[in-house]
Parts: C-alpha cells; structure tokens; sequence
C-alpha cells in the first residue's frame, strides 16, 4: 500500500481563516452598509473579499495533494481512490443543493440554485482528484494550461467579457433560467457567478492548489514563496490582456488569486509547522463544511422568522451607528456572527468532534 497521508497544522489554518472570511462577508447587519474592502468588486477588478472563495478552492488543491500518496497507485488502489474522492464530491453538491432548498424555504423559490459554492467545491474536487490519480506532475500542468487558455478562447469567441454578453452569462442563462443568481425575465438575460463554464478555470485554481501542496510537501517555504511571487507575476501581467474578474472567474482572476493564496499558505506554514505557534483558527478549518452549512441554515431559519433583522435594527444598530456609523454596526453584527461560529467550531474541536464529510 502507499505510505498514508501528510497532515500540515498551516493547511487547517489557511482553511480555517477562509471559512471565517466567507462568513464574515456572506452576513452583514444591512447590506447597504459595507466597507468597500468587505464587497466584492462589482464586475471587473479584485478586492479583498474575492480572495476568499479561491483560496479556499486552491486549498481543496493542497488538501488533495497532501491527502493522496504521492507514489504511483496499482489500478485496484486508484480505482478504490477514485470512488472515494467522486462519493466525497456526490456529498458536497447534494449538500450545496439542499442549502439552497432551505434558502427556498426562506425566501421563494428564486432562492433555490442549482450551481453554488459547495456545488462548485464538490465539482472541483472531484475532477482535480480525478487529474492527481491519472497524471503525473507534467499532465498536471498541461491541465491547468489548457483550462486557462481554453477557457479565454471561448471568452475571446463569445465576443465580449461585459456584463449579461458574455459567453458564460449566456450559457448560464439558457440553462438555469430563473434560478440564475441573476436573471431578467424580459430579456431572457442572466449570470451564474458559480456556472458551468466558470467551473473550468476554478478547477485550475484547484489544480494550482495541487501544485502548491506537492511544493509544500517536498520542498517547504521558500519554495512557496517562489511559487507564489510567480503567480502573482504572472496573474498581475494578464489583464493588460484579460482583466481580473470573479463573476466569469477570468484566467488572470485565477492565477492572481492562486498567488496570493500561495504566500499566505507559505505564510501559515512558516508560522504553525516551523515556528508551533499556537494555530489559531484550526478548528474552523478541521470542521469547515460544518461550520459554512450550519451557518447557513441558522441564518435562513433566523431570516424566516425575523430574528436576524431584529436583532440588528434592536441592539446593535442603535448601540454602534450613531457612535460609529452604519457601516460599523453592519460589521459588528458579522463579526459576532463569525464569533459565534468560531466558539462553536473551538467546542467541538475541544472535544475531539470531527464532521467529514
């Protein structure tokens, strides 16, 4: 058999601090009360908040390549693998799926969409363990070459990287109709931020993940850091030519991203492998999907029952806005619901409660 997985306390962490920040962006007291930083960038352009999604995504990637043996597998092994990673998938999409089922409940039925982030989460890691079990290294790269090429030659045939006319938005559009994130019924118009077509260069983004967890594995820091300071070259050149967007998850969005999300992985590994600080945020990362999906649940049965909005606009509204305006009180209100989950997550990893999913 192939010797058994590595575990790295700095992968927990990273995931952990990405879990946090979706949850930090996905909940304001009012969303008409944002810092810029905490908003996404409107079309084109990369803020903070864009970060989030593909880091974690490009952790699934390190994830895999720590999770999986790096010696060749017999095809018994590989097959055996390979079913596990696709069930892993299975459950991360019906569980994408039955969120925005109880988003229905919560709101109507425009809430319910088919893609989503767990969707996309299940899709990328079964593909991206699918490519780690039949290609070595140099297919590995090709992979991720010819999906982020590919994917801006049907950008670049699609005639346009603008708003509704792209050729993701359209595709989007025709196939999910109303339960698009966005959609105009009069014009027939839509855009899926986590679409069929997008779904390609996420799972470059996970590939690059990949890459960054063999270089994590085998060589350490300062490798990281090389790989990291190459991407972000790479990634910053790129909207000369195609600009950084994560609606259609352009090329340059992914490898830009999968940079930074590099030397913050090489960041946490020199902090909590080398140097055993305390790693804080570990229990966030080790029961991650719990803690997204439990919030989101929490979250649509509060907002069902008004509890959500009146615990804003009765407590902390009037306690921090007219102190310190309504955009702080919008923040306070994410962070005590970050904080919630936070102690949750630290009780269950405190009594060794581990949900895999």
């Amino acid at each position: 058999m192939p010797p058994g997985p590595s575990r790295f306390t700095s992968v927990d962490v990273l995931r952990g601090w990405a879990v946090a920040a979706m949850l930090l962006v996905n909940y304001p007291g009012d969303w008409g009360s944002i810092y810029a930083p905490f908003e996404h960038a409107t079309w084109h352009g990369c803020t903070p908040t864009d970060l989030i999604f593909p880091t974690f995504l490009f952790v699934v990637g390190v994830s895999i390549a720590l999770g999986m043996s790096h010696a060749t597998p017999s095809p018994t092994e590989r097959r055996v693998l390979l079913g596990k990673a696709w069930m892993r998938a299975l459950r991360l999409v019906a569980i994408g799926l039955l969120l925005h089922a109880v988003a229905m409940w919560a709101y109507d039925i425009a809430a319910f969409r088919p893609w989503g982030v767990l969707q996309r989460i299940g899709l990328c890691f079964g593909l991206a363990a699918t490519v780690v079990l039949y290609q070595r290294a140099r297919g590995q790269w090709l992979c991720i070459a010819g999906l982020l090429l590919g994917y801006w030659a049907l950008l670049v045939a699609g005639g346009s990287v603008e708003p509704w006319h792209n050729i993701a938005s359209r595709v989007d559009a025709w196939m999910l109709g109303a339960h698009a994130y966005k959609f105009d019924a009069a014009t027939g118009l839509g855009h899926e931020p986590e679409g069929l077509l997008s779904t390609l260069p996420a799972l470059a983004t996970t590939l690059l993940g990949v890459r960054a967890g063999v270089v994590l594995r085998e060589q350490g820091t300062r490798s990281l850091l090389r790989f990291g300071l190459l991407a972000l070259l790479v990634g910053g050149a790129w909207p000369l030519l195609l600009p950084w967007n994560k609606n259609l998850w352009t090329p340059s969005y992914a490898v830009w991203t999968a940079g930074w999300a590099t030397l913050l992985l090489a960041l946490c590994h020199q902090l909590f492998d080398v140097r055993g600080w305390r790693p804080f945020g570990r229990s966030m990362g080790i029961n991650a999907i719990t803690a997204y999906a439990g919030s989101w649940i929490m979250a649509c049965v509060l907002e069902r029952f008004g509890v959500f909005g009146a615990f804003y606009r009765g407590v902390l509204q009037p306690a921090i806005g007219p102190l310190l305006g309504e955009k702080a009180a919008s923040l306070a209100f994410a962070i005590a619901f970050v904080a919630f989950w936070w102690l949750l997550m630290w009780a269950m990893a405190k009594r060794g409660i581990r949900i895999s999913v």
